[in-house]
């Protein structure tokens, strides 16, 4: 079954967990120095905050898949709507390792529909070059693309370690 994504960019990321926790009655399930993430059944949400953007709010939403099948259909369904798809394979994002595909909708809203494979116990790129050469600063980075600006240039951001 999937699960609705929502990640917010924030300044106080204590300040939020109080507030995200007593809104949804829970504690997170992951806490990071500069990350929390809520995995909740009701609503059924994957529900992320990070101090990693310079841009505060919703940084990007999306699909979370559990297995393969459901990725690719969601990835179908994204062909058929827009045709500027970026795709990556076993990215460490968010702390974790994940395949995903990006698409900007009519908005310019970015999202995100992708499966977790593994934790990482980083955020994104593992150096500042992999950063670097994605187009972002340590602030942003890689996990919300300017996917219309980087269609060709995302295949390398992020790319797993090797």
């Amino acid at each position: 079954m999937k699960r609705f994504h929502v990640h917010v960019a924030v300044k106080d990321l204590e300040q939020s967990k109080r507030f995200y926790s007593a809104m949804f009655g829970a504690e997170p399930t992951v806490v990071k120095p500069d990350y929390a993430k809520w995995m909740l059944d009701d609503p059924r949400v994957n529900f992320a905050i990070s101090q990693r953007s310079q841009t505060l709010g919703v940084n990007h939403l999306g699909v979370q898949a559990e297995t393969d099948e459901e990725l690719e259909g969601i990835h179908a369904k994204l062909q058929e709507a827009d045709g500027t798809i970026v795709a990556e394979k076993a990215v460490h994002c968010c702390y974790a390792t994940s395949d995903k595909y990006w698409v900007t909708d009519p908005q310019g809203v970015a999202w995100e529909s992708f499966r977790s494979l593994g934790t990482v116990p980083f955020y994104g790129a593992e150096n500042r070059e992999q950063q670097a050469s994605c187009g972002s600063d340590e602030a942003s980075g890689c996990c919300s693309p300017d996917v219309q600006a980087r269609t060709e240039s995302r295949a390398s951001c992020c790319a797993p370690a090797t």
